[in-house]
């Protein structure tokens, strides 16, 4: 039987450099410590190259800009490009303000991603379509999702993951509808950039199946998501982030196998 990705990153213990907004760093650590990955939160010039080198993939989040984090953005991200670690771009607010856009044209310019992870307006921005910033999944059917997912994927040339109440994921050829998760998730700060990094781990473990191992890390986030949502269903999002991080580490591949809702379209 073949090796789910969520087994081996827990065998593998990927090392995943995080150069990450500081609304969501602690989260973010945790959240990779309890899925099994190590997590390294490291943005100074001077050694973000090194780190990328070692690391199992590299994941940059634009949520709290500054020139300095770009800088970082932009060596990490060439030296992981020139060690064959994968890129993870979290476009946090793109399209919200000229300087968010312009920076996330700069990185996807000058850097080759392995994947990108945003909302529906995030990902139309970076690839330069129209898409309102705020009310992102109101009144979009799935199949206008499904075309800007496949659209940005193959103009970036990488895995495109577009998270809502369906997640949409596709490489430009091949694309997949996930529908696991919980609306409760978005009461939450910081779990879109978590799942981000968490494709991250799952990306440092796929030999290059960037697609397949991105797929599987989504739908895993949202098994969490569910089990946790049901266990605090009568208390609140705080009890609920606390017992998420816990299904991060407790849901087994078994688990993960028997209540995954992927759909690959024709």
């Amino acid at each position: 039987m073949k090796m789910t990705y969520l087994a081996k990153v827990r065998l593998q213990n990927p090392l995943v450099h995080n150069i990450t907004n500081i609304v969501v760093t602690n989260f973010t650590a945790n959240g990779l410590l309890a899925l099994g990955a190590s997590p390294f939160m490291a943005d100074a010039h001077e050694e973000v190259q090194d780190v990328a080198k070692m690391s199992g993939a590299v994941v940059l989040n634009i949520g709290t800009l500054n020139d300095h984090t770009i800088q970082s953005m932009l060596l990490a991200g060439q030296s992981a490009n020139a060690h064959g670690v994968p890129v993870v771009l979290d476009p946090v607010g793109a399209g919200a303000t000229a300087y968010r856009t312009d920076v996330t044209q700069a990185l996807t310019s000058q850097i080759q991603l392995a994947a990108l992870r945003g909302n529906v307006a995030e990902v139309a921005n970076v690839v330069g379509e129209s898409w309102s910033s705020k009310g992102v999944d109101a009144g979009e059917g799935e199949g206008d999702v499904v075309a800007l997912a496949e659209k940005a994927a193959r103009k970036l040339d990488c895995t495109v993951i577009i998270t809502g109440k369906e997640d949409v994921i596709s490489d430009g050829n091949s694309t997949y509808i996930v529908s696991n998760g919980h609306p409760i998730l978005t009461k939450v700060t910081g779990t879109g950039c978590l799942l981000t990094s968490v494709v991250g781990a799952f990306l440092a473990v796929s030999n290059g199946n960037f697609l397949e191992a991105s797929v599987e890390a989504v739908s895993f986030y949202g098994i969490a998501a569910e089990i946790a949502a049901r266990m605090t269903a009568h208390q609140g999002p705080g009890s609920f982030q606390v017992e998420f991080l816990n299904q991060l580490a407790l849901v087994s591949p078994e688990i993960f196998k028997e209540m995954s809702q992927i759909k690959k379209l024709a």
